[in-house]
């Protein structure tokens, strides 16, 4: 089976525009994501699902530069751009994860993948976000292709269309669903990039870990909060946006 990794990214955030290509130490926080895809060991293939609007072309230009795949789709319909994508690369099965999530740990994923592989039979639809027992922008779905054309199909609703895999949760009664959690409960964290605070908190974790230890982990970035509480500061106070 042909496991494909489909990032979804766009310059057009509400809370931080151009957050994805925002720079910490002359590097985008998509490049820094990137490097941490490609190490996850269970995936075939990595593959940007970005959008046709001309404000999405450094997107497009960033990729070209680090010679990764890349798709161009409707903004708004993003179901529709992961289909496509997913239908264009061949994929047998998507792993979703979303650009505002650089620090995401390829060990993390990985997890997430090999729990779907070894129970292909009993689940539909795997993820460690069921239940949060992951800091956010630890974020990681797993389906197959053929659930991700049948929601292409079925899925009517906006929301299902913005947020891709929201049909497949709202119906467990057609779909068979689980959830991976952390060894701990770590949810409080937020170790995504949605606001300023956000990419604050990201950009000194980046400059303390990165420049040592470019493979770090989940791991090290929670020790890293344990070691500096007053990190964690800078972000607390920051809500969730609702769908």
């Amino acid at each position: 089976m042909k496991v494909v990794i489909i990032n979804q990214a766009r310059m057009t955030s509400t809370r931080l525009p151009g957050k994805v290509l925002k720079e910490v130490m002359g590097k985008p926080l998509l490049e820094y994501q990137i490097e941490r895809l490609q190490r996850v060991k269970l995936a075939d293939e990595l593959v940007i699902a970005t959008t046709t609007n001309a404000s999405d072309l450094p997107i497009v230009d960033l990729c070209e530069k680090l010679d990764v795949p890349y798709y161009r789709g409707s903004e708004e319909d993003v179901l529709s751009r992961y289909y496509e994508a997913a239908r264009e690369h061949y994929a047998d099965v998507v792993v979703r994860v979303t650009s505002d999530c650089p620090l995401i740990d390829p060990g993390v994923i990985d997890q997430v993948i090999k729990h779907y592989l070894e129970n292909t039979n009993e689940y539909d639809y795997v993820s460690n976000t069921l239940k949060r027992t992951y800091p956010r922008g630890m974020d990681t779905e797993v389906f197959p292709y053929r659930v991700l054309e049948e929601i292409f199909n079925k899925a009517k609703g906006k929301a299902d269309r913005e947020h891709v895999t929201f049909f497949i949760y709202q119906h467990p009664e057609l779909y068979s669903l689980t959830n991976l959690s952390y060894i701990r409960d770590e949810s409080h964290h937020r170790l995504t990039v949605d606001t300023p605070e956000d990419f604050e908190l990201i950009k000194a974790v980046l400059e303390k870990i990165y420049p040592v230890n470019p493979a770090f982990t989940l791991e090290d970035c929670l020790q890293l909060l344990n070691e500096h509480p007053e990190l964690i500061q800078i972000n607390r106070h920051v809500q969730q946006k609702e769908y």
